[in-house]
């Protein structure tokens, strides 16, 4: 007999477990199912026209001596760089003519 009790009382707690858990599936599905919904709702009604900034062209204000002083660091820094390589190309033809002799 205790054998009979203890499977009943053993599907009587697995018939609990599984209710419970049913039934917990079913909330959720539920609230899943009215979020999703809502969700897309939004995205149905949304507005097309989204407000956009201005383009980069407009919002590039120019400063005149901003502007003059860059071009002028620009251009020092451009006269440094082909000095260094004018003295880089007279110092692989002096390297030439101490290694080989003569002219270049």
């Amino acid at each position: 007999m205790s054998f009979v009790a203890g499977s009943l009382a053993g599907a009587l707690v697995m018939g609990g477990i599984y209710h419970g858990f049913s039934n917990l599936m079913q909330t959720r599905t539920a609230q899943h199912r009215a979020d999703i919904h809502m969700l897309s709702e939004r995205i149905a009604n949304a507005s097309t026209t989204i407000p956009s900034p201005p383009p980069a062209s407009v919002r590039i204000t120019h400063h005149p001596l901003t502007s003059l002083i860059q071009s002028k660091w620009n251009d020092e820094v451009a006269g440094l760089f082909g000095t260094a390589w004018r003295w880089e190309q007279r110092a692989v033809e002096l390297g030439k003519k101490v290694l080989y002799g003569g002219d270049s």
